[in-house]
């Protein structure tokens, strides 16, 4: 089966050619999500690929044609009616969904199951944790309180991995850390005006990553195949575990200015986002997120990129993390956005 799928590295057509198909079609679901775009700026560059970039509402999608997205469509994992046109004549598909969504990408990975003969690849967006499948994993043993189970963000992320799997699909999951700019976005007026953020991280260290790097390494897993990355799981991290103060500083001087962090409690950042997401920051403080994996090195070769290196360098959509930093956010102060998705049952 490997032989079969794998694309030998003086091949200069992608390995979907080994079935004799002329075109690669891939459709690209969160295709203006931070990832998302990185995606279609790559894969869209690739001999013999063709991009379908999925979004709400394909008026509003010149940014995306620009990037190099060969063709919009409209796509909404609430509305059913959206996943066939869409993924007609797909082979390949980038899976992500917001956190709030499980529900709906639950639904859609069962409709993918009525196309596995179809679709030849997933690459799925995950978080570091989702150990399910491939290590020793109890959901009722939290990392450091007794009697408690492990965030239910965290146990979401697996039924999303799980739910492809079973349904039959060559999966490969980008398992990521938390992005970097992830925890600030929900401060980045009080940045830009005020020069300060606030969280309950400390002095806790955690390998943040860049999204620019999960973007590069989805597009590796695409134009190498299955047959390569079929049924891999990859831990993507940065390359040095920070703690909120040195985030602070390389920030500062990205931004030319100084930058406070505020420490603030935990029960104050639950008043501000609810529970379910306050219970998965508790592992950002206990040492969870804290390590660097290989995986990044081992897909792409080099080691991933630095903070400041975001903040400060282009991405393929053209975009530095600075000025990612002030685009949309999905958490607002004030809003529980998994108040719903908290009852979702397997």
């Amino acid at each position: 089966l490997k032989s079969f799928w794998f694309k030998p590295p003086d091949t200069p057509l992608p390995w979907l050619t080994c079935l004799g198909a002329a075109m690669a079609r891939v459709l690209v679901t969160g295709a203006t999500g931070r990832i998302g775009k990185e995606v279609v700026a790559r894969v869209s560059k690739l001999a013999g690929f063709e991009v379908r970039a999925a979004l709400h509402n394909v008026e509003k999608g010149d940014y995306l044609t620009n990037l190099g997205a060969h063709k919009l469509v409209r796509f909404d994992y609430k509305d059913p009616e959206t996943w066939g046109p869409a993924l007609d004549g797909v082979d390949v598909i980038y899976s992500a969904s917001l956190d709030p969504l499980l529900e709906h990408h639950l639904k859609f990975c069962d409709f993918l199951g009525t196309r596995k003969t179809q679709v030849k690849h997933v690459v799925r967006i995950s978080c570091m944790g989702a150990d399910t499948n491939t290590a020793c994993y109890d959901k009722d043993k939290h990392v450091t309180r007794d009697g408690a189970g492990i965030p239910l963000m965290l146990q979401h992320y697996w039924w999303g991995e799980e739910a492809l799997i079973k349904n039959g699909l060559p999966v490969t999951v980008l398992r990521n850390n938390f992005f970097m700019n992830h925890l600030l976005k929900t401060d980045a007026d009080n940045i830009e005006k005020e020069g300060w953020f606030s969280n309950p991280l400390g002095k806790a260290r955690n390998s943040f990553v860049s999204t620019t790097d999960i973007g590069e390494v989805a597009a590796k897993c695409i134009e190498e195949g299955p047959g390569k990355h079929g049924d891999k799981f990859y831990d993507i991290t940065g390359p040095a575990p920070q703690s909120m103060y040195e985030i602070a500083a390389d920030l500062g001087q990205a931004m030319g200015k100084q930058i406070e962090y505020r420490p603030q409690s935990m029960k104050e950042f639950e008043q501000d986002f609810g529970a379910t997401r306050a219970e998965f920051f508790e592992y950002l403080c206990n040492g969870f997120y804290t390590r660097c994996s290989p995986d990044f090195y081992n897909v792409m070769g080099r080691r991933p990129t630095t903070y400041f290196e975001y903040l400060t360098s282009k991405g393929a959509a053209g975009e530095t993390g600075l000025e990612e930093l002030h685009q949309a956010n999905l958490w607002k102060k004030g809003v529980d956005a998994m108040k719903e998705a908290a009852n979702v049952k397997q």
